[in-house]
């Protein structure tokens, strides 16, 4: 049985404060209140006198605040024992369980908060409390309210494009507590100056739990998510590759024993996974369907995005496109074909439309894979023997909503697996036809979460939903709420007209 996080913090905040017994006993409250959960922290907060103080109470019930909450009772508490050096402070919030009996032993006596002199802090004291509450309060800023992030590549191009620079709101939709609370920093899941080794202990693993947002997560918000096939990598190309791409490819066994072309095969929990950022399309419950590259949702046409872009072959009779012309339409992806006259671009429909105005173009062709065609195993659920579809024709496909029950088969089982077994965490074995869900037989599954369908808007260079499938609520982390810079990183120079924009 999984405690909820608000009853189970409290239960961890017992063993430090239990440490703490004798002080308890100073301040002429009976030593045993220490060992009691939930009560000792109201003891607690009294001795050092916060009780009375609202916002204490409030930051408690926060996942990450609340370590460092406890941190400064436990701070405040050695204060009351005339403890106020820094090596001190640090010795209360670190090692609770070795200063506090050890001050005891050594005759501290407690003092009531109001009867304390306080000495006066040297300058550098006062920088260095400084230092530590600015650290503080820009690790509650960025994991609850908002948080930097920077578009790495191209697959939400012209919407959003390489070199911007994202305010990502995390109220809008309710910020996640942390699965992995004890971790470095200000970095997201390996430590600076290396690629590989992680940022994060696995010694507690809390469960998902989301506070309450201003909004609920709406069709066609760019979002940024977690990415759910970045569950599992090789540290040699993080996310960069599939992991599951190089299995199908080359086999499990070699991937996870050929550490000198693959590397170390890491697990990463929800949190730290890579963000990822792509349009809402799909909400749960909705059957959605690629048609020759149009996206319908319950048979309606989806919106498309004014810059949404596609391949494009564009015939020329001068051999291409000159760079003068390529900047005027804002073209930045492209390849040469064999026939030096012809050229793909990644390009909107209106870019093409005036492309075709232009005497030296003959034609300009979208590139649309025709149903049945251009199928391969990477294709989302990468069973093409029995979904033959491409990146242009998808589907139907329903997706999976909290609540709602579906019937499993040896042929739909593909669709719904990984929501199974590494979304929801159940045991998942079949024996012919026959499937078995936490070691019974399944005729039928009903979700315990919703799911989203995520689409880029550069729709032939996005690794999105029709790659890796459904994105789980638990990984959802926030909404794209401002380009606050943005810096065409090709021509080094900023792109002021793109500045201070709310992505739509």
């Amino acid at each position: 049985m999984i405690i909820p996080f608000i009853l189970l913090v409290p239960l961890l905040f017992t063993i430090p404060i239990a440490f703490c017994y004798n002080q308890f006993k100073q301040a002429e409250q009976p030593g045993y209140y220490a060992f009691i959960p939930y009560f000792n922290i109201y003891v607690l907060l009294k001795i050092i006198g916060k009780h009375r103080k609202f916002w204490w109470w409030f930051f408690i019930v926060f996942p990450y605040i609340n370590i460092f909450m406890l941190f400064l009772m436990l701070i405040e508490l050695g204060k009351c024992c005339r403890k106020f050096k820094v090596w001190e402070e640090f010795m209360a919030a670190i090692l609770p369980y070795i200063f506090f009996p050890m001050i005891a032993r050594q005759g501290a006596k407690y003092t009531l908060p109001k009867d304390l002199v306080r000495p006066k802090k040297s300058g550098a004291r006062e920088w260095f409390d400084a230092i530590v509450f600015a650290v503080v309060a820009a690790l509650i800023i960025r994991t609850y309210i908002f948080e930097a992030f920077t578009i790495p590549s191209s697959s939400m191009e012209k919407s959003l494009c390489v070199g911007d620079y994202l305010i990502v709101s995390k109220i809008h939709y309710g910020p996640k507590g942390q699965n992995t609370p004890l971790s470095f920093p200000f970095v997201h899941n390996t430590l600076p100056f290396s690629k590989t080794k992680k940022s994060y202990l696995e010694w507690i693993k809390l469960p998902y739990h989301r506070y309450p947002g201003t909004s609920k997560i709406k069709r066609y918000d760019p979002i940024v998510f977690n990415y759910p096939g970045g569950d599992t990598v090789c540290d040699k190309f993080q996310s960069s590759v599939s992991y599951y791409d190089l299995v199908r490819e080359y086999g499990r066994e070699r991937v996870w024993n050929d550490s000198y072309n693959f590397g170390k095969v890491i697990a990463h929990p929800v949190d730290k996974r890579e963000n990822y950022i792509k349009r809402l399309i799909g909400m749960p419950g909705d059957t959605l369907q690629i048609i020759d590259g149009v996206v319908f949702i319950n048979g309606e046409k989806a919106f498309q995005p004014e810059n949404m872009q596609h391949n494009y072959t564009v015939a020329t009779t001068s051999g291409g496109l000159n760079k003068k012309l390529m900047d005027k339409y804002d073209i930045t992806e492209g390849y040469r074909t064999e026939d030096p006259n012809n050229i793909v671009l990644n390009i909107s429909e209106k870019v093409a439309n005036e492309l075709c105005q232009l005497p030296f173009i003959t034609s300009v062709t979208r590139h649309i894979a025709a149903a049945g065609t251009e199928t391969n195993s990477s294709i989302f659920p990468n069973r093409p023997d029995l979904y033959p579809w491409n990146v242009d024709n998808y589907g139907p496909i329903v997706l999976p909503k909290k609540g709602t029950t579906v019937t499993l088969t040896a042929s739909n089982l593909p669709l719904y697996e990984r929501v199974i077994h590494a979304y929801e965490l159940h045991e998942l074995k079949t024996e012919g036809n026959r499937i078995f869900i936490d070691g019974k037989e399944a005729s039928s599954y009903t979700f315990e979460m919703d799911y989203y369908w995520m689409m880029g808007d550069n729709r032939h260079n996005s690794a999105d939903s029709r790659y890796w499938g459904f994105v789980p609520e638990n990984h959802i982390v926030g909404k794209a709420a401002l380009i606050w810079l943005s810096i065409d990183k090709e021509k080094g120079k900023l792109r002021f007209n793109r500045m201070f924009r709310i992505p739509k």
